[in-house]
């Protein structure tokens, strides 16, 4: 079991919990980030690894994707307040970005203009920070005003730390402190606004205490002209629990304010401040809810059971809020999953609800009509083997005579060949709705009692030949006999020789779905390069051997709702490695690839994925790519957030854990004698959340074992992303796809 703030004190006679013994590290000197020996020990093998892998095929394959970035025909993808289209842009000209805002109408055209409200470069050279834009809150105005002020996030590193700074969009500047304007301390927290003189605030800035997992444990109500530490506390949280939470929901007639004590990373307890108290919404901690206006809703990670009725795991169920708080508890199924089906996401507009579904890892999407009965229909919006999200575009504009879109919904698409595309519907009861793109393509769909109209608004380029390529599913078997999906990406009239260069993509953790996606990345620098056929290799006469791009929806994700997710956590985490496994052998049986041409890559809790295979299964990989990766289990939760990840993987420190967790630690796993893939391991000095440590103390050990073709690079800021500007995102993802790419098909890493 895992102790509380209120444990840790045992009462005389008590006996505290064991603590695991500590492996011997030698690499424990390594912990300091900032160190001067630390960074030199880093700067010399980032230039072992330059030496090796920035050649002038790199220079080539960094620049096509540099070109990929920094495309300005990519789509600019918007979000609405009143009037205006915001939206955060980044390219050549502006690395660090524009933050800026269109009308529709401009938008709608094929060079919309922007009105620029901040240029990041600009503040950063003023500043001297290297400052890296996380978002922008707007405060809601007042009735018939336009929107005026905004918190802006701004991390001086990339890092999860932001400083919050308060901005006048009509003057296009900040609001000075000294006239009062907000301006918070670089921190870990959330913010939101109050209103207009008044801010809700988590943080971890000064004296204000945090969390084991390094957030913020209290929030407190801050007045304009306060400090922090002068503003009075109102939540607070166990120090071991994982985060603190307020946030004000201003949608008019439903102003609330909430807090959430976030006690890891599946379980929470969510309030509602009523006559100055907070009041729990009685629901397990397992169970997320969100709230839209009178309703409530819940999705349950486990089975519950209400008044004699068990509702499934993964199933998303209505109430009224007021009536649930005060003790009711009719309760409506809007959604209930099956072997096929899960819930991925949820979106409101003014009258209807859009759920974002996935059957076998392609998706759905479903209109309900709250009005109606909760009746449901589909939305023919979604092809086969791709990834279809809607989502409102504001459901609280209700003008309809002004042109209001209470009721309009994005639609974003996506597939491995397919260039995104971005469309704008309408749902409405009756007659077909308007158009809402003027010129567009439009469509309508009947949905029951409900009617969608929808135009093409924006489509992303074309970034590698798409036409020369075809997406597979394909189902591997697992050890236990569970059957794992996985896509395949490869040229029409692939030679299954066993010789074709494999690049096996996964993560598998904390409910995270792996869904198709278009990447001119991955097309130009992986299925589009090409080695040159060798006689007699079965690739016909003036053809060449390009690259296979393989994602596995393994176990720990989130492709089939909460149960795929739990059957890979903490004593069951084997099974997400067996299926990854499963996948590779599937691969190599069905001739796709062999152990010399297969790689894997994975980044943060897929890097620890790629960790398990480099020790469990070196004998299926010719080659690991691993990114800013969990490695070091046995001391993961005493570095950066890592304590945060306790129920993903269990707790080290007690000894009936560490015995299951040491079996996927790699660090620990690493023997002598075993011929282990060509390595290289990946991450950033900035990266707070699971830090730059793992990756180094890795690489040393594997180093100092001799094992050869070890590689090892650290970007010295960018975040745990690796990056804050495309420049830095193209080299990362340059080194390693040309990494993989000497390794499998050259043979030269």
């Amino acid at each position: 079991m895992t102790t509380t703030a209120a444990d840790s004190a045992p009462a005389s006679g008590a006996v505290p919990p064991e603590t695991a013994p500590a492996p011997t590290d030698e690499n424990i000197w390594l912990e300091d980030i900032y160190g001067e020996e630390q960074l030199a020990w880093v700067r010399e093998q980032n230039a072992r690894t330059e030496d090796l892998l920035e050649d002038a095929d790199y220079a080539r394959l960094e620049g096509d994707i540099l070109e990929v970035l920094d495309s300005t025909d990519k789509i600019a993808m918007v979000s609405k307040h009143g009037e205006w289209y915001y939206n955060f842009w980044k390219d050549r000209q502006n690395p660090k970005g524009l933050w800026r805002r269109t009308s529709w109408e401009s938008y709608c055209s094929d060079t919309p203009e922007w009105d620029v409200l901040l240029d990041v470069d600009a503040l950063a050279a003023a500043d001297g920070v290297e400052w890296v834009f996380h978002g922008a809150n707007l405060l809601r105005p007042e009735p018939g005003q336009p929107y005026r002020r905004a918190l802006l996030a701004l991390s001086p590193d990339g890092g999860d730390a932001n400083r919050y700074r308060e901005f006048d969009v009509e003057t296009r500047t900040f609001v000075d402190p000294a006239a009062g304007g907000f301006d918070l301390p670089t921190a870990k927290g959330n913010v939101s606004w109050l209103d207009a003189d008044t801010l809700l605030v988590a943080s971890t800035a000064g004296d204000l205490p945090r969390t084991a997992s390094s957030y913020a444990r209290t929030a407190v109500r801050l007045r304009r002209g306060q400090v922090l530490a002068d503003a009075p506390r109102i939540f607070e949280i166990a120090e071991d629990h994982m985060m603190a939470i307020v946030a004000h929901d201003s949608t008019p007639g439903f102003e609330r304010t909430f807090a959430v004590d976030w006690i890891d990373f599946f379980n929470r307890r969510t309030s509602v401040l009523q006559d100055g108290d907070w009041v729990p919404v009685d629901v397990p901690t397992d169970v997320n809810t969100g709230v839209h206006r009178e309703w409530l809703l819940f999705r349950p990670q486990r089975d519950w059971t209400v008044n004699g009725t068990t509702y499934a795991a993964g199933s998303l169920l209505a109430a009224d809020f007021q009536a649930y708080l005060a003790g009711g508890r009719a309760i409506t199924v809007l959604f209930a999953p099956d072997a096929h089906t899960s819930l991925q996401s949820w979106s409101w507009t003014r009258n209807f609800l859009l759920l974002n579904l996935l059957k076998d890892v392609s998706s759905e999407i479903r209109v309900l009509d709250a009005a109606d009965s909760w009746s449901s229909s589909p939305l023919d919006a979604c092809p086969p083997l791709h990834d279809v999200n809607a989502f409102a575009v504001d459901d609280e504009d209700e003008d309809e005579a002004e042109g209001g879109a209470g009721d309009d919904f994005w639609l974003v698409a996506t597939g491995f060949t397919t260039p995104s595309t971005l469309t704008r519907g309408t749902l409405t009861r009756g007659n077909l709705a308007r158009g809402t793109a003027d010129g567009a393509a439009s469509g309508g769909t009947a949905v029951a009692g409900v009617v969608s109209s929808h135009a093409e608004v924006k489509a992303s380029p074309s970034f590698f030949n798409e036409a020369d390529y075809e997406v597979q599913q394909h189902f591997a078997v697992s050890a236990d006999g569970t059957k794992v999906p996985y896509f395949q990406v490869a040229a029409r009239g692939l030679v299954l020789d066993g010789q074709n260069p494999t690049q096996l993509s996964g993560y598998g953790g904390f409910e995270v779905s792996r869904t198709p996606a278009y990447s001119g990345t991955i097309g130009r620098a992986w299925l589009e390069r090409r080695t040159a056929a060798v006689p007699g290799d079965g690739v016909p006469e003036g053809h060449s051997r390009g690259g296979v791009y393989v994602v596995a929806n393994i176990r720990g994700g989130g492709e089939y709702g909460p149960a795929w997710h739990r059957a890979a956590l903490q004593e069951n985490r084997h099974r997400a490695y067996e299926d990854f496994a499963a996948v590779a052998m599937d691969l190599i049986s069905r001739g796709v690839t062999s152990r010399e041409r297969l790689g894997c890559v994975g980044g943060s809790n897929g890097g620890l994925l790629v960790g398990n295979m480099l020790t469990r299964y070196p004998e299926l990989f010719g080659a690991v790519s691993c990114g800013v990766p969990l490695l070091d289990m046995r001391r993961y939760t005493k570095l950066s957030a890592g304590h945060s990840w306790i129920a993903e993987y269990g707790d080290p420190d007690l000894p009936e854990h560490w015995e299951f967790i040491k079996t996927f630690s790699p660090y620990h796993q690493l023997r002598d004698g075993v011929e282990y893939p060509e390595t290289f391991i990946w991450t950033a000095t900035s990266d707070d959340r699971v830090g730059p440590v793992q990756a180094r103390k890795m690489a040393a050990r594997m180093l100092a074992m001799g094992i050869p073709n070890v590689w090892f690079h650290e970007a010295l800021e960018g975040g745990h992303a690796g990056a804050s500007d495309n420049r830095q995102a193209a080299a990362l993802q340059g080194r390693s796809q040309h990494f993989l790419w000497k390794a499998l098909a050259e043979g030269t890493a």
